[in-house]
C-alpha cells in the first residue's frame, strides 16, 4: 500500500496542516481548540502504542493554546523518529484501547488510521470556522504540494 517514504511524506503534510490550523485557533471557536488538542493527543497515543508505552494524555485533553503549540512541536518529531527507524509496516502489534479492550493491528494500518483520523478532525475544524463566520485555511494535501511545502 504505502511504504516508509510514502508515510514520511504524508506525515510531513500532516504536520504542515496541523500547524496551519494552530495558527487560526486564536480566532476560531472553542471547539476547534478541543479538536486540535484531540488530534495531537491521538497522534501521540498511537505513537505510544507502537512503542508499548503508557498513554501520556487523555484522548480528549483540555489543552490550552500554548500546550497545543508545544504538541505541534513535539509530536511530529516522534513520528519522524519512528519512520526513520524503518519499521516493518507488515508487523502486527498488540495493544489495548482506552477502555482496556485488546487488539492486534498491522503497523501500516495504524499509521494510515492516524493520518486519516487527523484529516477528519481538521475537516471538522474547518466547518466550525466557516459556521462561525470565518474562512478556514486550505489544508488540502494537493494545496500543500502545489505550494511546495511537501515534495
Amino acid at each position: 500500500m504505502g511504504g516508509i517514504k510514502h508515510f514520511q511524506r504524508l506525515f510531513k503534510y500532516d504536520d504542515w496542516a496541523n500547524r496551519q490550523v494552530l495558527g487560526l485557533l486564536p480566532i476560531a471557536p472553542a471547539r476547534s481548540l478541543e479538536l486540535l488538542a484531540h488530534i495531537f493527543s491521538a497522534e501521540r497515543l498511537w505513537w505510544e502504542r507502537l512503542h508499548q508505552r503508557t498513554q501520556s494524555f487523555p484522548v480528549w485533553p483540555n489543552f490550552p493554546l500554548k500546550q497545543c503549540a508545544q504538541q505541534a512541536e513535539e509530536v511530529p518529531l516522534l513520528w519522524r523518529e519512528f519512520f526513520n527507524s524503518q519499521p516493518d509496516l507488515d508487523q502486527v502489534i498488540s495493544y489495548k484501547n482506552t477502555i482496556g479492550e485488546s487488539f492486534s493491528s498491522r503497523i501500516e494500518d495504524i499509521v494510515m488510521h492516524v493520518y486519516t483520523h487527523s484529516a477528519y478532525h481538521r475537516g471538522q475544524i474547518a466547518v466550525d470556522i466557516r459556521e462561525s463566520g470565518g474562512t478556514p485555511l486550505n489544508t488540502d494535501l494537493i494545496h500543500c504540494v502545489r505550494q511546495g511545502f511537501v515534495e
